[in-house]
C-alpha cells in the first residue's frame, strides 16, 4: 500500500492542514510541522517534497530523537577520514545527501545547543562544513521539520535557539489530533478495516457493528491515526465471524488478566513505605540496643506484621502498600515466622 493513501479525511480541520500544506509546497521556504504523535508529520513532509518544484529530487529523512549527541553532527554535516575515533573513510552529511531536494528533520527539538547553532549557520548560509574540515560546501536544500513540543515556549526559557525557531518558522503548519477531527475516525477506521479484510482475502468487508463505531468515536486516541490503523488492523484479524459486522475491539494490546504487575515508581515506593512506617508503633529504644541486626530484624518484623493486619493478611495487597515485589513479602513473612498466621 502506497503511503500517502494514509493521508485521507473529511473534517475542516484536516482539510484546513492539506490546504495550507499545498499552497506552502511550492515555495522554497522553511515549513514547521507541530503535530502530537501518529497525526502524520512525515506525511505532511512528503506531500510538502512532491508538490514543490523538487520532486525529482531527494527527499532525505532525520529522526533527530534516533541518534546520540555525538553523532547527530556527524550525520548533519558528514566527516572526513580520520576526524575522530572510528570514522575511518570520509562521510557525506543529510544536507549534502539532500542538495536541490528537502531534507526532513524529525523530532527537531531534541536537537542539542551546539546542533543548533550548526544549523543555523547552514540554514542562514547555505553552506556546511564537514567535521575534521574547514572547507565549507554549498548546498541548496529546502528544510522541512517537525516536533511535538512547543518550541517557543523551549525558546523562552533558553533550551531552544529563538533564532534557529525564525528561521525555520516561514510556515507552520500544525496537525489537529485525531480527537476533533469529527468525521474522520469512521473514514478512517472503515478505509483501514477494507484494507485489512482484503489482506486477509475477505470477499467483502462486512463493516463495524453499531456499539463498536460508537466506540471508536469516542476513544480519545493518544496515539491518533497511528494508534487507529493498529486498533482496527488487530479488531478485523482478530474477528472469527466473518461475513458479519466486527463486533470487537480491544484498544489495549497490552491488557490481559496474566500480564506481570507493574513495579511501583520509586516515589510510590517512597510514599508506601512513608505511610506504613507512620502508622506503624513507634520504633525500639535506642539506648537499649545491644545487638544492630536483631534490632532490625524484630523492628522489620513489626512493621510487616502491622501493615499484613491493615491489610486484612492480603499479601498482594500488603507487598504493594510496602514497595515489595510478591515473592519479597513471602520470603519475609517466612523469616519471620508468619507463615501460619499468613496462611
Amino acid at each position: 500500500m502506497e503511503r500517502e493513501n494514509q493521508f485521507i479525511g473529511q473534517s475542516g480541520a484536516f482539510l484546513d492542514a492539506v490546504e495550507r500544506t499545498s499552497r506552502a509546497a511550492p515555495m522554497r521556504r522553511p515549513v514547521l510541522v507541530i503535530g502530537e504523535r501518529g497525526t502524520g508529520k512525515e506525511l505532511i513532509a512528503e506531500r510538502l517534497h512532491r508538490l514543490s518544484t523538487r520532486w525529482d529530487e531527494p527527499l532525505v529523512t532525520m529522526n533527530c530523537a534516533a541518534l546520540p549527541e555525538t553523532l547527530i553532527e556527524a550525520e548533519l554535516f558528514g566527516h572526513e577520514a580520520g576526524a575522530f575515533t572510528g570514522a575511518t573513510k570520509q562521510r557525506v552529511g543529510r544536507f549534502e545527501e539532500a542538495d536541490k531536494g528537502t531534507l526532513f528533520l524529525d523530532e527537531l527539538g531534541t536537537l542539542s545547543m551546539g546542533a543548533q547553532e550548526r544549523l543555523l549557520r547552514a540554514v542562514e548560509y547555505g553552506e556546511v562544513t564537514r567535521i575534521g574540515s574547514s572547507r565549507p560546501i554549498r548546498v541548496d536544500v529546502r528544510i522541512v521539520a517537525a516536533t511535538n513540543e512547543d518550541l517557543p515556549a523551549k525558546a523562552a526559557c533558553g533550551e531552544f535557539r529563538a533564532d534557529l525557531l525564525d528561521r525555520l518558522s516561514f510556515e507552520v503548519i500544525t496537525l489537529p489530533p485525531l480527537r476533533v477531527r469529527e468525521g474522520d475516525i469512521r473514514v478512517l477506521a472503515d478505509y483501514f478495516g477494507r484494507r485489512m479484510g482484503a489482506e486477509l482475502g475477505w470477499e467483502a468487508w462486512p463493516g463495524f457493528a453499531e456499539h463498536v463505531a460508537d466506540e471508536l468515536e469516542n476513544h480519545q486516541w493518544p496515539g491518533n491515526v497511528r494508534e487507529l490503523r493498529n486498533v482496527v488492523e488487530r479488531a478485523v484479524y482478530r474477528w472469527d465471524n466473518w461475513g458479519t459486522p466486527i463486533g470487537h475491539v480491544q484498544f489495549d494490546p497490552f491488557d490481559s488478566p496474566w500480564k506481570p504487575a507493574s513495579p511501583p515508581t520509586p516515589n510510590a515506593q517512597v510514599s508506601a513505605a512513608q505511610t506504613v512506617v507512620a502508622a506503624t508503633p513507634a520504633g525500639p529504644d535506642l539506648d537499649a540496643i545491644d545487638d544492630l541486626r536483631t534490632a532490625v530484624d524484630e523492628h522489620e518484623k513489626a512493621i510487616i506484621e502491622h501493615a499484613l493486619g491493615k491489610h486484612r493478611w492480603n499479601q498482594r495487597q500488603t507487598a504493594k502498600a510496602l514497595g515489595l515485589s510478591y515473592d519479597q513479602l513471602r520470603h519475609a513473612i517466612k523469616k519471620h515466622g508468619l507463615m501460619e498466621e499468613a496462611e
